[in-house]
């Protein structure tokens, strides 16, 4: 029988996680991104399965790299591969997979309740790699970069523009829980984040005497920010209903005036990108821009959240984040 001695984590969403849990992750993933944690296969002998039903380069990537870099074997599945495909319910189909595996890494379609089905048996970890609802694994991503190019995470204003999507909503549930951070939302009217995401993160801010605005217009910009922050417009998996979209769009495209208003910001984007849509090419491939730096820390994020669920992680070095 699979050794069952130590607690089962999932991370299904970051709001079933502590601060201090955060920290340990994100702490943890930089520590890897810095080349400062010893190769020694902590996951060795574990089994780690992928199950994406969309695209995925990055996360999908991240995850397999990850779990084979920290020894453990690796097991893939197409959106294909499943009895789900044939009727079999989505809490049977993880009932069986915790009987043979130590971690789903899932990417849906639907919201993360069908996740919550799968890792309710409590036999194996179940990752959220994105579901419609929040993308948690990228705000670990996205704090791990910042924190690596920033040097520091308490207290940065960060702009985020576009669509208040799964990522938007992770970062909103990510950055308040630093003392003194500034998250500026800037989305079109009818694409704002979840209401259930920006009452949790203002929740977040009031206890880390952190700042959430969101607001619909790209008026009254704060005066310096430290990141500039967009997704693509057409977030993978999710379609548009109003046929005029784009022109609601079109104000919150970061270009190089959006740029030159915050002198010291850097560039992120969670990619793919459609330059000329959210982002013109200039400022993505432009010196400022750390977008595919931010990219390769998918990997670092990756193993930090497997290391945590699979092997238990120290508290985090709070004076690291400062």
């Amino acid at each position: 029988m699979l050794d069952r001695s130590t607690p089962v984590r999932h991370l299904l969403s970051l709001n079933d996680v502590s601060d201090e849990e955060l920290y340990a992750i994100v702490d943890r993933s930089h520590a890897y991104a810095r080349g400062a944690v010893p190769m020694n296969r902590p996951l060795a002998d574990r089994v780690v399965a992928t199950y994406f039903r969309t695209t995925s380069t990055r996360t999908r990537t991240a995850f397999s790299a990850g779990a084979l870099r920290l020894g453990a074997q690796l097991v893939a599945y197409g959106p294909g591969d499943l009895q789900e495909n044939t009727g079999e319910e989505t809490g049977d189909t993880g009932r069986i997979l915790g009987l043979m595996l130590d971690a789903l890494v899932a990417r849906t379609s639907a919201e993360a309740a069908e996740l919550r089905s799968i890792a309710s048996w409590n036999t194996m970890s179940v990752i959220n790699a994105m579901t419609e609802d929040e993308h948690p694994t990228q705000a670990v991503t996205d704090l791990s970069a910042m924190l690596t190019t920033l040097g520091r995470l308490d207290g940065l204003r960060v702009l985020y523009v576009g669509e208040g999507n799964n990522t938007a909503a992770a970062l909103s549930l990510a950055l308040p829980r630093y003392h003194g951070t500034e998250l500026y939302v800037r989305t079109p009217p009818g694409y704002g984040l979840p209401q259930p995401a920006l009452q949790r993160a203002g929740e977040y801010a009031t206890a880390h005497q952190a700042l959430i605005e969101e607001r619909h217009d790209m008026d009254d910009l704060p005066d310096d920010v430290d990141v500039v922050y967009t997704t693509r417009w057409q977030t993978t998996g999710t379609v548009k209903h109003d046929p005029d979209w784009m022109t609601s769009f079109e104000p919150f495209r970061v270009d190089d005036v959006l740029m030159k208003r915050f002198p010291s910001a850097v560039f992120m984007h969670d990619l793919p990108a459609h330059r000329g849509q959210e982002v013109d090419a200039d400022v993505l491939d432009g010196d400022r821009s750390v977008a595919f730096r931010q990219a390769e820390h998918k990997l670092y994020g990756a193993m930090g959240v497997l290391e945590w669920c699979l092997a238990g992680l120290p508290p985090a070095n709070r004076a690291a984040t400062r």
